[in-house]
C-alpha cells in the first residue's frame, strides 16, 4: 500500500466515529467504479484487492479519500504529519489515545469546549510556566487532583486544606 493510501486510512480511523464500528448491520460495499477519478488515483494501490475489501473498509476509504481530497495542502500536511507520530506510537499509546478520543466524544459540548480552552491556556504558558504545572499536577494526590478538577468546573469552591 502506498504511503498516500496509508495516510488516507489514517484519516478514516482517526477522523471517523466509532460507533461506526458497533453499527448492528454492515454497511454496503462500494464499487469501485462508483469512485469519483481522484479517489480512484488516489487509491490507485487498492485497486486490484478493492473487491475483496470488507465493505466498512471500502466506506472508511471512500469517505477518507473524500475528506483527503477536499483538504488544503497545508491541512494535508497536518493530516500527514499526525499519521507519522501516529505510526511512532506503541500499540499501548494507541489504545490510551483511541481510550481518550471515546471518553472526549461522550462529553457535552459545553464539557468539550471547557476542555478546549484549558488546552488553549496550557498551550499559552511558557515552557517553564508548563514544566512547573505538569509536576506540581505530579506531587498531588489522587484526592488533590480531583478537587483541582472540581475547582476549575465551579470557580467558587473553595481551596483545598494544605498537606503538611
Amino acid at each position: 500500500m502506498n504511503k498516500l493510501a496509508w495516510i488516507v486510512l489514517a484519516c478514516c480511523a482517526l477522523g471517523a466515529p466509532a460507533a461506526r464500528a458497533e453499527e448492528p448491520e454492515p454497511l454496503p460495499g462500494i464499487e469501485w467504479e462508483m469512485l469519483d477519478e481522484g479517489q480512484q488515483q488516489l487509491l490507485e494501490s487498492q485497486k486490484d484487492s478493492w473487491d475483496e475489501l470488507p465493505s466498512g473498509r471500502q466506506q472508511a476509504m471512500a469517505e477518507g479519500s473524500e475528506r483527503w481530497l477536499a483538504m488544503s495542502p497545508e491541512e494535508r500536511k497536518v493530516a500527514q504529519e499526525r499519521w507519522h507520530k501516529w505510526r511512532k506510537l506503541t500499540p499501548e499509546q494507541r489504545k490510551r489515545l483511541r481510550e481518550r478520543w471515546k471518553r472526549f466524544r461522550d462529553l457535552t459540548p459545553e464539557q468539550k469546549e471547557r476542555l478546549r480552552t484549558a488546552y488553549r491556556d496550557f498551550q499559552s504558558l511558557t515552557p517553564e510556566q508548563r514544566d512547573r504545572l505538569r509536576e506540581r499536577w505530579r506531587r498531588m494526590t489522587p484526592e488533590e487532583r480531583q478537587h483541582a478538577i472540581d475547582r476549575r468546573r465551579d470557580r467558587s469552591a473553595p481551596p483545598p486544606p494544605r498537606r503538611p
